[in-house]
């Protein structure tokens, strides 16, 4: 997504909160029976509890937290903001939803740890006609709304990718890959394994699949050594790395292994800055990244009408079933990264600076990659 829809986008959500901020009263109840607050007022402000579920992915503390709270500033700025992040422990999620209702809290933003745990939280919060924004991952229960990316679309996205870096280099069957897919919790990462499935499978051989607990770099490493312990080193030819994460810790694996650069073709997801180094230095191929501002200030904009009543309208919808009910949805598109598109994905939207990815370490591969 470029710098130019990021501002189409805004605009339209902002507009959308001016125009229901001026309809007080309206009850939003197209949710298949989701709880909407419909009392609150923007004027007077109200408590938004937001809930993030780990920071071993660093996005969450450098990048949503703080766009959703710019935003919602924007948009209430007599609203109290109540945070917490789970560190990847749903009961502890669960406590921290239970005190931000306890303390008021008019509308919760959502990003569950575990998607079916959080039903326990959605539906406290509809016992206190509290409506809750489900925030990148899609949670079970009554929610209000649910904004994300179309994350079969990154599946495929990164799948594709990997295919293609494998017939450059011949036969796509000549050896075994390695998947190492997201935490089973997360249902985002069914999505992005279903979605590489249906690129990859019949096309490439799957050696060794994993699925990786809590999304850590740390047994994505362990997983990676486990296979190349049972495949060889040498008959490797490229990993399928759900996030970047999981992606750095598959490569810290092949380094500790013998593999010798070039690595074979290594996927990722967020475009951590870590990550768009990698690329750089030609340890890992790409990367998805998905525009996080627009995102968190989609959320921002969703929790703010569902606490005033109102329908949110600010960018085109779609409905999402969650297992409860068809939740009004934006899906946002994803976009690959390979080392000759930085310039103008992350570097053009801003979201870094070259002088942030070109340190002294990667400078010469900077210059190399035309990046300056």
């Amino acid at each position: 997504m470029m710098r130019g829809q990021w501002r189409r986008l805004v605009a339209a959500s902002g507009l959308a909160l001016v125009l229901a901020a001026t309809a007080c009263g309206n009850s939003n109840d197209d949710n298949g029976g989701s709880s909407t607050g419909g009392g609150e007022s923007t004027d007077n402000g109200f408590k938004i509890g937001i809930l993030l579920p780990e920071s071993k992915t660093t996005r969450y503390e450098t990048f949503d937290k703080p766009y959703m709270e710019a935003k919602i500033k924007e948009l209430c700025a007599k609203c109290e903001i109540l945070y917490q992040n789970a560190d990847q422990d749903s009961s502890k999620q669960q406590s921290q939803a239970e005190a931000m209702l306890t303390q008021g809290a008019k509308v919760l933003i959502l990003d569950p740890v575990d998607a079916s745990a959080a039903a326990t939280i959605v539906n406290s919060a509809k016992g206190q006609n509290v409506p809750v924004v489900s925030y990148d991952r899609l949670a079970k229960g009554p929610i209000a709304y649910y904004v994300s990316f179309d994350n079969k679309k990154v599946g495929q996205l990164q799948g594709q990718s990997l295919l293609d870096a494998l017939k450059a280099g011949g036969d796509p069957k000549r050896a075994d890959i390695v998947m190492i897919n997201g935490s089973p919790t997360d249902p985002n990462a069914a999505d992005f394994k279903a979605g590489a499935h249906s690129v990859l499978d019949g096309q490439v051989n799957i050696g060794k699949e994993f699925d990786t607990p809590d999304w850590s770099p740390d047994k994505a490493q362990q997983e990676m050594e486990q296979a190349i312990t049972a495949l060889g080193k040498d008959k490797i030819i490229g990993v399928y790395a759900a996030n970047d994460g999981t992606a750095g810790g598959a490569i810290a694996a092949m380094k500790g292994g013998g593999f010798t650069s070039p690595f074979p073709p290594v996927t990722g997801q967020d475009a951590e800055l870590a990550a768009i180094q990698r690329i750089v230095a030609g340890e890992q191929y790409m990367t998805v990244y998905k525009a996080i501002k627009p995102e968190a200030e989609i959320a921002a904009a969703m929790a703010v009408a569902a606490a005033t009543g109102q329908a949110y309208s600010g960018e085109t919808t779609t409905t999402v079933n969650n297992g409860t009910a068809d939740v009004t949805s934006v899906l946002l598109t994803p976009v690959v990264v390979k080392k000759d598109t930085i310039m103008d994905t992350v570097v053009k939207d801003g979201f870094y600076k070259v002088d942030q990815i070109c340190t002294s370490q990667f400078a010469s591969a900077c210059a190399a990659a035309g990046i300056k």
